[in-house]
């Protein structure tokens, strides 16, 4: 397949989820009295109780436990797992076992699918709970609803950068990363699977077929992690600079020029 063939079909790929039909399947357990099911071209301003339950915000209204099974789930029914740092030192120690150095672009895909998927249920379920078309939500307020779920399942706190993103730049500043907190310092940046991540959810937002790279990262010293979305030549470019030991604000300033 050519490379202009399969940016064709990533485009389509990437409208198809971003276009996705309400599904209120999702959100029962934070389903009220006032919902009723119709989807506004605006978000419904109603006094007192909501028609969902947006104020999750603690493990204990979050998740969701059978005791019977032992099964968790999260307020939107999704099956999740709990697991410690052991894990991921482990899972990352034996992908470089098996793939050497290819093990960062292992994650990167396992992001990026992850990514897609989660924009699918999000799309869906986000209308539902707004009663709002997807293309009609804020964008500042959609990104936060997408994120928090993360936050509390312990993949950090970030801060979206979108000043340049009519030169095709974003940036993400991510904060408590659980790759790189958990590896600690190791002079190396670790965070692919989030650049994964990010890559695809902001090419089904912008309907583009952006890369990602960590430009800077808190295993490599830093107090936080940061990355670039952009196309991929200037992502390429990014990712040679970084490994060639230039800093992120020297990264930043050859960009530009990309």
């Amino acid at each position: 397949m050519s490379e202009v063939a399969s940016r064709e079909d990533k485009s389509k790929l990437f409208v198809e989820i971003a276009s996705g039909e309400p599904d209120g399947k999702s959100l029962l357990a934070i389903r009220q009295e006032k919902a009723d099911d119709k989807i506004r071209d605006h978000i419904r301003m109603t006094p007192g109780v909501q028609p969902f339950k947006h104020n999750y915000y603690t493990a204990e209204q979050f998740y969701r436990r059978d005791n019977r099974t032992g099964i968790l789930r999260n307020a939107y029914g999704q099956r999740v797992l709990r697991v410690t740092e052991d894990f991921i030192t482990g899972l990352l120690a034996g992908l470089e076992d098996e793939v050497g150095d290819r093990a960062g672009m292992v994650m990167y895909e396992a992001g990026y699918a992850w990514g897609l998927e989660d924009m699918r249920n999000f799309v869906k379920r986000s209308q539902g709970e707004f009663e709002v078309e997807f293309s009609k939500m804020g964008m500042g307020m959609m990104l936060e609803t997408w994120w928090w779920p993360l936050t509390i399942e312990g993949w950090g706190t970030w801060q979206f950068d979108f000043r340049e993103a009519k030169r095709d730049m974003l940036f993400i500043e991510l904060y408590e990363s659980a790759v790189a907190k958990t590896l600690g310092d190791i002079g190396a940046a670790v965070c692919y699977f989030y650049a994964g991540l990010f890559a695809s959810v902001f090419s089904v937002l912008a309907r583009k077929d952006y890369g990602c790279v960590e430009i800077q990262c808190y295993a490599m010293g830093a107090d936080h992690c940061k990355f670039l979305i952009s196309h991929a030549e200037r992502v390429d470019a990014a990712a040679f600079w970084r490994s060639q030991g230039a800093t992120a604000k020297d990264i930043l300033k050859k960009v530009n020029e990309v």
